[in-house]
């Protein structure tokens, strides 16, 4: 009787023991001002966003194939470059305003969306997608920060499921664009300034914001957040990473990393290349 009175309170016990494992613990409350802010090509795409946004254009008839040769060229003598001078921004700003004058918001928003959907979605990084899905995840909200045009910036967003995103902003009336620019090229200190913008309005503690970038133009972002990140990194930003204890996350292999960096367009190289293609649609919808 005893034996059988031992072996049931051992039972129970283990009951016991198995019940309380199963039993979630709960979690832990979302930190509403903490986020996540992305930088887009190389970073959550592979390549320049404004490049495969020309290749779309090229397929559509509305960019010719020397023009697409061009682009591609003018954007890795950029990369090849490296850093940018204030010479080759303030160029990039002049010459932006031929990317947008004219064009209707619209048909770019439009086009996007189908270029997003035949060009780019393949080739968003899923190690990065990962990555921004775990802030998602915790409860908090995520933006894409970007010198992309907003428009496309946005689009790349709401496909991935994102809070949203800051780009560079060309100024519209009725709908269309007049070619001026709002503000300086999200590029660099701009891109930092923008996030504090947000965080102001927002709410955010920036020293609980995370931050994701593959290229040394954006020291500034990421080093204004708590938990900064060199994703698929250059190899200056790799060594400032390494000196200063940041996170490296490369999804790149082997000879794979060294050829992404060909069509990796640095901000002024990326804007350069979307003069063409805007020019293109210009005359496309002007003469439809």
């Amino acid at each position: 009787m005893r034996r059988l009175m031992r072996r049931r309170e051992a039972t129970e016990t283990a009951g016991e023991v198995a019940a309380a494992a199963v039993v979630p613990t709960p979690s832990a409350e979302p930190d509403a001002t903490a986020a996540a802010f992305f930088d887009v090509d190389n970073t959550m795409m592979r390549g320049a966003s404004i490049y495969h946004f020309a290749r779309g254009l090229a397929a559509r008839g509305l960019f010719t194939t020397n023009d697409l040769v061009k682009f591609a060229l003018g954007q890795a003598w950029f990369r090849v470059r490296g850093n940018e001078n204030p010479d080759h921004i303030a160029k990039a700003k002049e010459t932006a305003l031929a990317f947008v004058a004219g064009l209707k918001v619209d048909d770019v928003v439009r086009l996007g969306e189908e270029i997003y959907d035949e060009v780019m979605s393949d080739r968003i990084w899923a190690g990065t997608r990962a990555l921004a899905q775990a802030h998602l995840d915790a409860g908090q909200r995520v933006w894409l920060v970007t010198a992309t045009p907003v428009e496309l910036a946005r689009v790349i967003a709401q496909r991935l499921g994102l809070t949203g995103a800051l780009g560079t902003v060309a100024e519209t009336a009725d709908g269309v664009y007049t070619g001026r620019l709002v503000g300086d090229l999200l590029h660099g200190p701009a891109k930092a300034e923008a996030i504090r913008a947000l965080a102001r309005r927002e709410g955010l503690d920036l020293s609980h914001c995370a931050a994701y970038s593959d290229s040394a133009n954006d020291l500034p972002m990421l080093s204004l957040v708590g938990l900064p990140y060199a994703v698929n990194p250059d190899s200056e930003l790799r060594e400032h990473a390494k000196e200063n204890g940041w996170r490296i996350r490369d999804f790149r292999t082997g000879r794979k990393a060294t050829l992404i960096g060909l069509p990796i367009a640095a901000t002024a190289g990326a804007v350069a290349g979307g003069i063409a293609a805007g020019i293109a649609l210009r005359k496309h919808y002007r003469s439809s």
